[in-house]
């Protein structure tokens, strides 16, 4: 029957979880076995943006929105940066294991669409698996956690799934970044913005700041962020000495997104140690957690992490709510960081709940708590995820750095986080106050809108 529609005929696919669940499906990729930690993401739109984010290395991406693959592919809206390594020039392989969706969808409709999703995944040797109950699935994430799986084309023997399953390793302790980090520094500049983008996308700012970005697996719409916010950049390896980058005399540095276990990335954050309060320093997702770590921090690993475009987080600061775009697994323990400065934290001694304390008290006080940190001075406590009230962003008060832990672009996403790569231009220029800004304005800047005077 489906070789008569334009699913055609597929191979079967199974997926076999840590615990032993197991999930009968279709194949609609690559033919193959792929192990890897399974995750899911909540975004609406957004797949190719998901499938080509670097920060999905050693994962297997389960998509909750039942169709995907409706309006193709167009390989002008891959998230992976020029200098990552992989063996298509300029749009390598992406990084992630695998993918897992309720229904494939093999016909697209979009004019910018030049092929459709299942031949991208089967030419670039990605196993992706349809007609599982995604549904079931992702509450079985939920309830037991994201860990290892998988999925198979071609292996259906439970005995043998299960031994491969066991050999593949964990997620935790292994460093990811190295495998998707540019292996040479490169430049990025205004005149590397892809043409294809014109039609949507605003005329950069003029560079104004000579910016060293730590590409620790960096998306490519991060990448045209900061350019766009006037930023003139030198991309740099993940474990790229402090004096190297100094040497450069950039006006500041960027710490990018990137995957996996941030414990395990210790030449990134030891080089963070020595550059805090040398320049300013912005950094994102893996970057937050670079920069919490040279502060000295604990971190831990989320039951399921964020994923997607939809994550509700409160700027204490403004009292405004982002929803932002997510990628990770893992977050700060904010306690860690030191111990309450009482006539900065309204008046309490003592962190809320202790080490694992749900951060939303702060938010219901309207407080952005302040800590006194053994390394670096008073650091502040400045978003807040609302779903489960972990710490999503600090700024360090007596030296020139702040981080959070989401992406400020929209690849795919809202852009409610714009005015953050408007912050780290704000900071470099001196503005003590760099992180007041009104999002409800900024998060329009760097897009193109229809004349309004033409009828």
């Amino acid at each position: 029957m489906l070789s008569k529609t334009s699913k055609q005929s597929s191979a079967p696919g199974i997926l076999m979880l840590a615990d032993g669940t197991v999930f009968y499906g279709r194949a609609c990729g690559a033919a193959g076995t792929s192990t890897g930690e399974v995750c899911f993401n909540t975004s609406l739109e957004g797949y190719f943006e998901v499938l080509t984010d670097p920060s999905y290395a050693g994962q297997i991406v389960t998509m909750t929105y039942p169709q995907i693959g409706n309006y193709g592919i167009d390989l002008a809206d891959t998230q992976m940066a020029p200098g990552m390594p992989g063996e298509y020039a300029g749009n390598p392989r992406p990084a992630l294991r695998g993918m897992i969706v309720h229904d494939m969808c093999r016909t697209p409709s979009n004019w910018r669409s030049a092929q459709s999703l299942p031949d991208y995944l089967a030419e670039r040797g990605i196993v992706a698996i349809e007609g599982i109950d995604t549904r079931a699935l992702v509450r079985h994430l939920r309830d037991n956690g994201a860990q290892k799986g998988i999925i198979s084309t071609e292996i259906f023997d439970l005995d043998e799934l299960a031994r491969a399953l066991a050999a593949a390793p964990d997620l935790v302790g292994t460093n990811l970044v190295e495998t998707v980090s540019c292996r040479e520094s490169y430049a990025y500049g205004a005149a590397d913005l892809p043409a294809d983008h014109a039609f949507a996308s605003a005329d950069p700012a003029p560079a104004r700041h000579k910016v060293v970005a730590y590409d620790c697996g960096i998306k490519r719409g991060i990448i045209e962020g900061l350019v766009r916010a006037g930023c003139d950049l030198t991309l740099v390896p993940w474990n790229t000495p402090a004096a190297d980058v100094l040497a450069l005399q950039p006006d500041g540095v960027f710490l990018s997104n990137g995957p996996g276990d941030p414990d395990a990335v210790d030449a990134t954050y030891t080089q963070v140690q020595q550059l805090i309060g040398k320049l300013p320093i912005f950094g994102i997702c893996l970057g937050h957690q670079m920069i919490s770590l040279a502060c000295g921090a604990e971190m831990e690993k989320l039951k399921f992490g964020h994923r997607g475009g939809n994550q509700p987080v409160m700027n204490l600061l403004t009292r405004r709510v982002e929803i932002t775009a997510q990628n990770h697994g893992f977050g700060l323990l904010f306690p860690s960081l030191g111990a309450l400065v009482p006539e900065l934290s309204g008046g309490e001694t003592e962190h809320p709940g202790g080490l694992h304390g749900d951060l939303r008290f702060w938010v219901e006080r309207g407080i952005a708590p302040v800590v006194q940190n053994e390394c670096f001075g008073r650091i502040r406590l400045t978003h807040v995820n609302l779903n489960d009230g972990t710490a999503e962003g600090i700024q360090l008060l007596d030296q020139p750095c702040f981080s959070v832990q989401y992406h400020p672009e929209a690849s795919p996403g809202p852009t409610d986080a714009h005015y953050l790569f408007t912050a780290f231009a704000r900071l470099m220029d001196g503005d003590p106050d760099y992180l007041n800004i009104d999002i409800s304005k900024d998060r329009l800047a760097g897009w193109k809108f229809a004349d309004e005077s033409v009828a």
